[in-house]
This record gives C-alpha cells, structure tokens and sequence, in this order.
C-alpha cells in the first residue's frame, strides 16, 4: 500500500493529459467525521483507531490494529479517514448531479469492516461511499469488485441489506487470503442474492477472468437494477503481482473497467462511482490500470498502444530506479470464450463459475445454464 502507488499514478495521469480534460475536476479529499465513519463503522471502533493513531505502541490487536498487516503509526486515523472521505466526496458529488463518474484511486479499502481493520485496511470508504448514496436517497447499489481478494469487509457490511447487491470476483479462499467468498455466501436471511462470489482458481489467466466476469455479472446487475454501481478496481490479478496467483493483464483490467462504464450507462443510468483497491506491481502495472480507470470514467479510452510519456518514465527510472513500461497496454490476446458457446465440466474456470451461477441465478429468475 506504499504511497508511491497513488504517486505514479497521479504523475501519469497527469502526464497523459487525463487530469485537463473538459469536465474532468480534481478535488481534495477532506478527513471524514467521525460521524461519516460511523455511517458505517461502531463509534468503539472509531475511537480505537484514534487511540492507535496517538498512541501506536497501545493499539488494540484484537480489532486488527498494531498487526503484520496494519501496523499502528501516528497520523493513521487521518490518513484512513481521508480516503474514506475522498469517497464521500465522489458519493455527493453524484448525489448532487454535479458528477456522473467519480473517481478515487486512493480507495477500496475493502478489507475493513464494522468493527475490525484487515488486509491493509482501516476505514472502508467503499461501505462509507454506498451508505452515502443510500442515506441521501439511492434505492439501490451495485458493488462489483474485481481486486484479487475477496471484498470480505464491503460484503459483511451489508450482507443483510437486500438494498446492495454485492459482487466479488477472486482468487479462491482455498489459496488466498482473507479466505472467504466462496458462492454459496448470498447475502442474509433479509437479503437472499444480495451477495455474489465469484471464486477462480490460483493460475486464472484473462480468457477464464473475462469469461467468468461476463457470465455473471452482466445478468445479475442487469436484474438488480441498480440506481448507481460502486466499483473496486484492485489491480493485484495481474501476472506481475507478488501476492496473488492470478495472471491477467493490463489489458484485460481496462476491459473490465469498460464493461462497468457500459453496465453503468446500461443499468443504473451513468452513474457510476470507482475507487483503486490492491495492487502491488507499483511501477508497471498500478499507475497504468487506473490512469486507464481515469480515462474510462471521464469519456475517453485511452488506446493500449499508447506510449507512457517519456517524463513519466525517467520520473521513475530517477525516483524509484525502475525501468517503466514503454506502452499503456501489453500487447496481449483479450479473446475470451462467450459463455453461449458451452459450458466445459473438465475445465476448472467454468465449475468456478457454474457454483456461482447455481447459487445466485434462480434467485433473478435466470436459468444457470443459459441467459
């Protein structure tokens, strides 16, 4: 979760123009109340996190705070409540009409839940965004999240709100932390299919993620009707990641962000709320996914074969001692094999699948077999 992600990212972004767009504003984000935190976390928890924030030698373990995974340091409350509050930014600013499309690289924190920090994550600004928008008079959310991990945190927050509807697509828990998500998690007993997992097997490379990401979330979205969709767009599937055990590409990260801009035009009227999310190639993969991100959500795709610009690189090669990827792309094959085509028993990808489709689309009125 090192800083020079959110850096490198800025720096390209910038660099490729995207920040200068017409209609495109770059806000800063504020430190959320404690108030707004709550929206979605117990005060007990809030104030936990600010006992660890001034005094880190005493923060409380047993609420995932001073562990391998999140450390206490001073300033740690600021520093988490002010992605969450750049979440609430975006949620207004779509509450308002002032936005269409939001972006906050910076968060996706989707470890973190009501009580407990996890996974590198002490606020959930995904959960704080959505309860944003619900509070101020959205009927329903979409959340998809397509970061290697299980959105464990997200999906616990509102796993008895038939208002949300949750999605995940991951690296098994059977190899992956935090070792949840597997499909027959569907929401409470409020809220039956208001959870979807999608759990792939470690080795899942672009053809079996893109299959398995059209051959379910297109369907339960569309039948969702959501009002906004909430996306999280952790970037550690890619091949390069040091953390996970999927294998998919650039290419195919800005595949998925297009299809959300399109399910956003689609089915919940255009607008549509993304935050970052893992990602721990810093200098190749993180800055490219989501400067794709950024250009996606303000109108304008950027072409894979897109030289990153020559300051970008020696900015790396002179701040980090990295050799910079020299196009925005991979120059790789995309083709994935439509789910109308047949379903393989023998292929591991596809039983991944059919759990899920099993689970969750009778529940719309959908047949697993066939759209």
């Amino acid at each position: 979760m090192a800083p020079a992600r959110l850096d490198l990212t800025a720096k390209l972004a910038a660099e490729l123009g995207l920040f200068d767009r017409p209609r495109v504003s770059v806000e800063a984000p504020f430190v959320a109340s404690d108030a707004q935190l709550e929206i979605v976390h117990s005060p007990e928890y809030v104030q936990a996190v600010r006992h660890a924030s001034s005094n880190p030698d005493q923060a409380d373990s047993t609420r995932g705070l001073g562990t391998d995974d999140d450390p206490a340091f001073a300033g740690m409350h600021e520093a988490a409540a002010r992605l969450a509050g750049g979440s609430w930014l975006a949620a207004d600013a779509l509450l308002a009409g002032a936005a269409t499309h939001a972006v906050n690289f910076g968060g996706g924190m989707h470890h973190a839940s009501r009580e407990k920090a996890s996974g590198f994550c002490i606020y959930n600004d995904a959960a704080v965004a959505i309860a944003r928008l619900l509070d101020g008079g959205v009927s329903r959310v979409a959340y998809i999240d397509i970061d290697a991990h299980h959105g464990d945190g997200t999906q616990n927050i509102f796993w008895d709100d038939p208002r949300v509807l949750t999605i995940s697509m991951h690296e098994s828990g059977l190899t992956l932390f935090p070792g949840t998500g597997f499909p027959q998690e569907i929401g409470g007993s409020s809220a039956l299919g208001s959870a979807v997992n999608i759990a792939l097997p470690a080795g899942t490379s672009d053809a079996g993620w893109l299959r398995a990401f059209h051959a379910v979330v297109p369907a339960l979205v569309a039948g969702f009707e959501p009002d906004v969709i909430v996306s999280q767009h952790g970037c550690d599937s890619h091949r390069l990641d040091p953390l996970t055990d999927l294998k998919t590409s650039v290419d195919a990260q800005r595949e998925a962000a297009l299809t959300i801009s399109r399910l956003a035009a689609k089915c919940a009227g255009g607008r549509w709320l993304a935050t970052g999310g893992g990602g721990y190639n810093v200098c190749s993969v993180v800055p490219r996914v989501w400067s794709h991100l950024i250009a996606i959500a303000s109108g304008a795709p950027i072409p894979l074969r897109t030289p990153t610009p020559a300051l970008w690189r020696d900015y790396v090669a002179e701040r980090y001692q990295e050799v910079a990827p020299e196009y925005m792309g991979e120059d790789v094959d995309t083709w994935w094999r439509s789910w109308e085509v047949g379903y393989n028993p023998a292929d591991a990808v596809d039983r991944a699948i059919m759990a899920t489709r099993k689970e969750l689309f009778p529940l719309y009125g959908l047949d697993p077999y066939f759209d």
